[in-house]
């Protein structure tokens, strides 16, 4: 082929010679393009699919795993939860609404493809530090896109998480999760069955946005990314709001065989994907697709990434009534072809064949990629190397310092621009351990959360991908639900180096031992590589979504102390570290140090004590200890009813490890003095620790080390400096 244009599509010589092989010809220009698409990064998971099978992934409750839109969980009574996560970080680097808004309404659109009624998002959001313009405008940029396209469909954005780190100021990272239910019966699959069935494509018009976009983000990022602003898409959430209620009225009355949403490499992965999973083929005319654009070429038509788009799949004495459904709706229909039974996707445009490819291997074909590296572990040099955090004489100012870090304030700024309460189904939203969505059908109650430490996994990526799941699913536990699940999106740089992918690796195998241990199967996610500026990676950053159930909503438990008078107690492991802690990063560390010791089989008892507590209202509140400790976790359980606590601190070598070091699989709990009893035989009979550090009350949080106060402050100080943040950065 001519200047070997394969290359400049992203594909390698060894790929294409791969493809011809499975073709059994050369491909054609229009061919190639779809191949590049579906067999980029981004598509075909070449680099991640070998250790990606590690992950337990069923489970006496899936019902759906990996492979499809979203992950399936059976909820009992005969309903099911569907959720999934997924990165728009590319798109968002360069154009900041629009990327965001557009990763909202492609997971959107995965869960109801299935059948579900989508019921919350979350987002776990990195940006660089907000100590200029540019950084800025993408953070407002992103916030302002999710809370746009959410606010629009009226689905509540209910829970995440935002870090501010020097690793992302040229590549932020925006994972946008997305939860719905519905009954089982409901379960609709992305496939093409039957020969004979009509292919159909409904929803907004095709036009150039978005070609070749998931290329894009299957490549580095640089100073000409700039230019790639086409190959981001524009969302329209009024259409997307039109889509979703038809598309559910369609799979309602049972009027289509499979639905498959058109997002990353467009109509190709549609095509392909529905046939290959179904083991059939297709034959479709792209001069009936309906198009904004005039004089479309068409591979641009194949790869567009026009959003708010459904692909159908019809039995043709049901045509019309689906006609009518969308017609309802105000919403284009298109009939493109027909399934079939050779296994080929054949398209012809304007009168002529223009593609005839095996569906299995565009959809699947792709080479695996499985780097052998020296099994270090990923560890970072600078794990090993401990950095003492020095200087610190007045831990009052540190605790304010910390609670004034983007990282740990309040994030009201940014959730107050977001829609929680529409559908009036938010029992808990954000803020809290975990966000809790109330199922009105069942009476039962969805907790939810994102959770990932981007430090942690750069000193020890085995450790921080085993605490990312520990984290996450103590969240959930922190407010009574019991996980059923995980989905992640994994974010790293360029597999093709060793340091890079030997993070990845470890990172997996210790995500895939916490969730063997805690029995929370992987139904399904998303890897983002390529996260790189110039050559420079960010940190690791594998982010776990996590949903729970609760029998009953009113189950529901929450972090803040109740009254004056109740005893403060900790459960879990002593065990603390001033590695990759936010101390260590707020007041100028330089990042290393060893992590704390992780035991995952001590988490799974204390994550079950903490579940049986707060169900049987044992104790009065449950919060999670995380980035900046003890100190911080009070103070955060003392600010929303202004009740402060006196505290004693021991079992640590000094204070500053006491309050503020960080290690897994601690709890923060306070109860009444009736419950006292019972909460040290429950802890004693789990095999947890428990620590009785003193009692609610007053208008300030006082901690004491024997007889000496090592920290007093007034929850007034404490709401100033955590409550303040953004409103002045984001004037």
């Amino acid at each position: 082929m001519n200047d070997k244009i394969w290359r400049s599509l992203g594909l390698t010589d060894d790929e294409y010679a791969l493809i011809k092989k499975q073709m059994g010809r050369e491909p054609n220009n229009v061919e190639l393009n779809m191949y590049s698409v579906m067999w980029s990064e981004h598509c075909s998971y070449k680099h991640s699919r070998s250790m990606l099978k590690i992950f337990p992934t069923s489970g006496a409750r899936i019902i759906q795993g990996p492979g499809e839109n979203a992950g399936v969980v059976d909820i009992g009574k005969g309903w099911a939860a569907v959720f999934k996560i997924e990165s728009h970080n590319h798109p968002s680097a360069v154009e900041p609404y629009q990327g965001a808004a557009t990763g909202v309404g492609g997971i959107l659109r995965d869960i109801f493809t299935m059948g579900a009624q989508p019921v919350a998002f979350l987002n776990s959001l990195r940006f660089g530090p907000l100590d200029n313009d540019r950084t800025c405008y993408i953070f407002d940029g992103v916030v302002a896109g999710i809370g746009g396209y959410g606010n629009c469909v009226g689905i509540p954005t209910v829970g995440g998480e935002v870090y501010f780190e020097q690793c992302y100021r040229g590549n932020p990272l925006v994972n946008v999760m997305c939860v719905g239910v519905m009954p089982l019966e409901k379960l609709t699959l992305g496939r093409a069955d039957a020969p004979g069935n009509l292919v159909i494509l409904v929803g907004a018009l095709t036009g150039r946005d978005g070609i070749h976009g998931v290329t894009f983000a299957s490549e580095e990022l640089s100073n000409a990314s700039e230019e790639r602003r086409p190959a981001v898409q524009v969302g329209d959430p009024f259409l997307g709001k039109l889509l979703l209620e038809a598309t559910l009225e369609a799979i309602e009355e049972k009027a289509v065989v499979g639905v498959q949403d058109l997002g990353g490499a467009g109509l190709t992965c549609a095509l392909t994907e529905t046939a290959s999973r179904a083991g059939t083929g297709m034959e479709i005319d792209l001069d009936r697709v309906p198009l904004r654009e005039a004089e479309m070429e068409d591979y641009e038509i194949l790869t567009s990434e026009s959003q708010e788009r459904m692909l159908l799949i019809v039995e043709p004495n049901r045509k019309e009534e689906v006609k009518n459904i969308f017609s309802r709706w105000e919403l284009e229909m298109a009939v493109l072809g027909r399934v079939t039974d050779d296994g080929l996707v054949t398209v012809y445009h304007r009168g002529k064949k223009v593609v005839s490819v095996p569906a299995w291997s565009v959809a699947g074909g792709s080479p695996e990629y499985a780097e052998d590296y020296a099994a270090n572990g990923g560890t970072s040099v600078c794990q090993k190397v401990n950095k003492p955090v020095t200087g610190i004489e007045n831990c009052g100012e540190v605790l304010l310092k910390l609670l004034a870090d983007p990282d740990i304030a309040s994030k009201e700024w940014i959730w107050q621009r977001y829609d929680y309460q529409v559908r009036t189904s938010t029992v808990q939203g954000p803020g809290g351990d975990a966000a809790v969505i109330k199922i009105r059908q069942t009476g039962q109650a969805l907790a939810m959360t994102v959770d990932g430490n981007s430090r942690y996994c750069h000193l020890d990526p085995s450790a921080g991908g085993k605490m990312a799941v520990m984290e996450a699913t103590r969240n959930l536990s922190c407010v009574g639900a019991e996980p059923v699940g995980i989905t992640d999106c994994l974010n790293f740089g360029n597999p093709e180096k060793e340091e890079i992918y030997s993070q990845f690796r470890a990172a997996v195998e210790g995500m895939a031992e916490a969730c063997r241990v805690l029995e929370t199967p992987v139904v399904g996610g998303n890897v983002s590589f390529y996260n790189e500026v110039d050559g420079q990676a960010i940190y690791p950053t594998p982010v776990v979504g996590a949903v729970g159930l609760l029998d009953r909503y009113e189950q529901q438990g929450t972090a803040d102390f109740k009254k004056t008078g109740d005893w403060i107690c900790l459960l879990g492991s002593p065990a603390v570290s001033l590695g990759g802690s936010q101390l260590q990063k707020s007041c100028g560390g330089e990042l290393g140090g060893l992590l704390p010791p992780v035991n995952l089989e001590l988490e799974k008892r204390l994550q079950s004590l903490v579940r049986c507590l707060v169900r049987s209202r044992l104790v009065s509140s449950a919060h999670d200890l995380a980035e900046g400790g003890l100190a911080v976790a009070l103070a955060e359980s003392c600010l929303p009813n202004n009740i402060g606590a006196a505290v004693e601190v021991t079992g640590q070598p000094d204070k500053i490890s006491a309050l503020f070091g960080e290690g897994p699989s601690r709890v923060l709990i306070s109860m009444g003095g009736e419950n006292l009893k019972n909460l040290k035989v429950e802890a004693e009979k789990a095999g947890v620790p428990l620590t009785i550090l003193g009692k609610t009350g007053g208008n300030v949080l006082l901690i004491r080390s024997g007889d000496d106060i090592i920290l007093k402050l007034e929850i007034g100080s404490l709401r100033s400096a955590y409550e303040e943040v953004f409103s002045c950065l984001m004037k």
